[in-house]
């Protein structure tokens, strides 16, 4: 029998990643004035996710999960949550067109904040401070002051959280998401890119489709579908006194829920099994993700899959594959073959950004070519193996940064400096994002293919 669960049941646990509050007092004040605040999502909408990726984890559908490595707090503007939306949703329209499936659209924003670290410190020089965290927990300027760990800044990504939630509605419901409207930002895209003939050879062909459904009398105007969408948040959950803090029981069900975001995932870091983050997990209704790196045994990933999803329910469990280019076919195969060997309904999808982070000119960067190679990879084991190619999960941005290398526009080490804005990682920027999109595309429509060869063949 498994030990009972309650919200705080985390805290007699072993934990990783977690800060070194000085005033604990102060924290514990923070977390529980942060208790009596409205929840940012409800569980009804958690619930709708996790029907939308049950169809992805039976072969119906395909995830798309992205956004910043770290949310900044001195970044915290209007435009930049629109030019990621607007992005976000030219990815998903070129996706749904070429796998003539729903792609089920989960942003890393409104509450992704903290990051794990692979050292405590930093030293700069003879100093040596707490290695930034996220502004949740500290601040990035590297002084004694900005690196301590401050509670109120709990408070703050809160209400950062709840103003951006606030737009990301709007713009789902509003009008932004007509597709119509969705469809001019990629003729716009298509005007400025190296590779223009490539895209508006499929603007063309989404200009006609749906032209034919306006003469069919299909069209925003009268269908809703058309016209607005379902968006959806996620964060890597790594402070659980704040999760702790906004997870409430749905008056409907009974059960509990992390009202922090629609979608939580566990770290490579923090995934041992009898570990507090695991245990934070097990215990909340919501769609999680779990991150599967190198060090992940079969074995191991199927007793996490146990202990997060015991009765093995579609939707509830996204397998996020992060190892790098070169060692995708070195371990993805054994750990489907082990979930489809033990007959595990989860979703797989594609981190192709974590495994492939190197330096050049004195920056973090991903080279574009590695992103790809690891995407590449990971298609073709779920191939081989005959399972969904269920999800890409990355870090990008709307905005003209210069963080990763490569690309249509071919960006250079040298060139990394002229805008490399991120806190954290290097994330994509509009152009290689919509890049990427155009990749999937081309794998998932081989994939539909292949299945209505395989119909075609069953039927004689």
């Amino acid at each position: 029998m498994a030990e009972k669960w309650t919200p705080d049941s985390w805290r007699s646990k072993p934990i990783m990643q977690v800060p070194d509050y000085p005033d604990t007092e102060a924290l514990a004040d923070v977390e529980k004035r942060l208790s009596t605040y409205p929840p940012l999502v409800f569980a009804g909408e958690a619930r709708a996710l996790k029907r939308q990726l049950a169809d992805v984890a039976a072969g119906r559908g395909f995830l798309l999960q992205g956004g910043d490595c770290a949310e900044s707090f001195a970044e915290h503007h209007p435009d930049h949550i629109r030019d990621f939306f607007r992005v976000f949703l030219q990815m998903a329209v070129v996706l749904t067109y070429a796998a003539s499936q729903p792609v089920v659209k989960v942003g890393r924003i409104a509450g992704q904040f903290a990051k794990p670290r692979s050292a405590p410190t930093e030293k700069q020089g003879d100093v040596e401070l707490p290695s930034y965290r996220g502004d949740i927990v500290n601040d990035i300027a590297f002084t004694p002051e900005g690196r301590a760990p401050d509670p109120a800044r709990l408070s703050m990504a809160y209400r950062q959280s709840a103003a951006t939630l606030n737009l990301l509605r709007a713009f789902a419901q509003g009008g932004f998401a007509n597709l119509d409207q969705v469809h001019r930002w990629m003729l716009g895209f298509v005007k400025d890119s190296p590779q223009a003939h490539r895209y508006q050879e499929l603007a063309d062909r989404i200009s006609e489709s749906l032209a034919f459904m306006r003469a069919c009398g299909v069209s925003p105007d009268s269908v809703p579908q058309l016209r607005s969408t379902d968006f959806f948040t996620s964060h890597e959950a790594l402070l659980l006194g704040y999760e702790q803090a906004l997870t409430r029981v749905d008056s409907t069900s009974g059960d509990w829920y992390a009202t922090s975001g629609h979608m939580l995932w566990i770290g490579d870091r923090t995934r041992q099994p009898d570990h507090a983050h695991v245990e934070f997990f097990r215990g909340i209704k919501n769609p999680i993700g779990l991150k599967c790196g190198p060090s992940l045994s079969p074995d191991g990933l199927l007793q996490l899959i146990d202990i997060l999803n015991p009765d093995n329910e579609p939707g509830r469990l996204t397998l996020i594959a992060r190892f790098g280019a070169d060692k995708v076919f070195d371990h993805l195969p054994q750990l489907i073959r082990a979930v489809q060997r033990e007959g595990k309904v989860v979703v797989w999808s594609c981190d192709p950004m974590h495994g492939n982070t190197i330096t050049a000119g004195g920056y973090k960067t991903r080279p574009f070519d590695r992103i790809l190679k690891e995407v590449e990879a990971f298609f073709a084991v779920h191939r081989a193996e005959g399972t969904h190619a269920g999800g890409i999960h990355v870090e990008m941005t709307g905005r003209n940064v210069t963080e990763c290398t490569g690309g249509a526009h071919a960006l250079t080490a040298d060139q990394l400096g002229d805008r490399y804005h991120t806190h954290c990682d290097p994330r994509l920027n509009a152009d290689q994002a919509l890049e990427l999109a155009f990749l999937l595309a081309e794998n998932l429509k081989k994939e539909r293919l292949g299945r209505d060869h395989e119909k075609i063949a069953a039927n004689g």
